[in-house]
């Protein structure tokens, strides 16, 4: 591996690239002493090169992640935890989680919602994916859908459109007219952080959170920064956008990958009845894009156009369209309103800019269904042929 040369059939090491044009590789750069290999072919500048976790060698040994033992007594432990809970509040369950209960999530007043258009877009939600229950409707039919838990989440930041500076690729894009609104879900103690990552937290008055995300919001559609978010940021028949990381299937074959017939069983077949056959190409090259075997899956992927049939408000779970939520159970998606101009809602929802407990005046019931969706609080619909 010493011996590979800084240029080689379009290749270049990775030790070789400069910081300006690759800035994604860099922390490919340790493994297997810097002479890890990438092909760049006909790249745009600054565009992210899509990769998927490394595979390392069989001899290297992944680090584990251990807690540093401070030696601290039972008192100072104690002492450590009367100060936490005094700043942020006791541990309790909420909606089912192990969060902790707060006493002030708002230290300023909450900020004034502007005026709505059909172009206003709102924050979105972090939740996690739980699993698959069947619905039916009033005809009787089946609905499959997926159980998505919004998992503690808060408004941990709000960056103005004018102080928010994403990078482009293209400058010719007009000016960037959303902010970023920076939300957290599932707090956790803050001794399991740095004081860097914890004060990320500390204007908003909130505990350390494990998952953070940024979202793009109208500047009318701000959330004061210690605001918590609830599934009824959303209601029954709206269409929400899910994005998450596809399921990991490691390295598989073009059949699997790209759904291939296959070769004959028999007829004088040796040895290619899962092979991909003859890839082509004149120029004694493999043109890009060609289907062949390699990683599949643990890709970001966004599935549109998801109606929403069921919510439950004691536990903040939404009852989401379909099985196609991408991710595998446990794992974390991203909710927000749909882009898709046809699905579009051309009224004003009524969370704007999101659910606020306090302005009800009654609460509200622990399920709410669609219109269309068949309660099981109600009674057995039972249909009979006719004669």
């Amino acid at each position: 591996m010493a011996g590979i040369t800084q240029t080689v059939l379009g290749f270049q090491s990775v030790a070789n690239l400069s910081a300006k044009l690759c800035p994604n590789l860099n922390g490919l750069m340790s493994m297997l002493g810097g002479a890890v290999t990438v092909q760049l072919r006909e790249r745009r500048l600054y565009a992210p090169i899509n990769l998927v976790r490394p595979r390392y060698p069989l001899w290297y040994l992944r680090k584990e992640h251990v807690n540093y033992e401070e030696a601290l007594t039972e008192s100072n432990k104690q002492f450590i935890e009367e100060i936490v809970h005094d700043k942020f509040g006791p541990p309790a369950i909420i909606s089912g989680l192990s969060t902790y209960q707060l006493k002030t999530p708002l230290r300023t007043e909450a900020v004034a919602a502007g005026e709505w258009t059909p172009r206003t877009r709102r924050t979105g939600l972090i939740g996690k994916k739980l699993g698959y229950q069947p619905l039916w409707d009033k005809k009787g039919n089946r609905i499959v859908t997926t159980l998505i838990q919004i998992v503690d989440n808060h408004v941990v930041k709000y960056i103005p459109p004018e102080e928010y500076k994403p990078k482009r690729l293209y400058k010719y894009r007009e000016k960037n007219r959303f902010g970023c609104l920076l939300v957290g879900a599932e707090s956790s103690d803050p001794q399991r952080y740095t004081r860097e990552y914890c004060g990320l937290f500390s204007d908003a008055g909130l505990m350390p959170k494990k998952l953070l995300a940024q979202f793009m919001v109208s500047p009318e559609a701000v959330v004061q920064p210690g605001t918590p978010l609830l599934a009824n940021h959303f209601k029954v028949g709206d269409v929400v956008d899910i994005r998450g990381k596809t399921v990991y299937q490691g390295f598989q074959g073009v059949m699997k990958r790209w759904g291939f017939h296959g070769m004959p069983a028999t007829h004088g077949v040796t040895k290619t009845h899962r092979r991909g056959g003859n890839i082509g190409g004149p120029k004694a090259r493999v043109w890009p894009g060609t289907k062949m075997p390699g990683h599949m899956g643990n890709r970001w992927r966004i599935h549109r156009g998801l109606k929403i049939w069921r919510i439950n408000t004691k536990y903040n779970v939404l009852y989401v369209q379909g099985r196609g939520v991408p991710g595998v159970i446990n794992s974390y998606v991203y909710i927000y309103d749909t882009l898709l101009h046809l699905r579009k809602s051309k009224e004003k929802p009524d969370a704007f800019p999101t659910f606020y407990p306090e302005d009800l005046e009654e609460p509200l019931p622990e399920d709410i269904y669609a219109e269309d969706i068949h309660s099981f609080g109600d009674p057995t619909i039972m249909y009979k042929t006719e004669k």
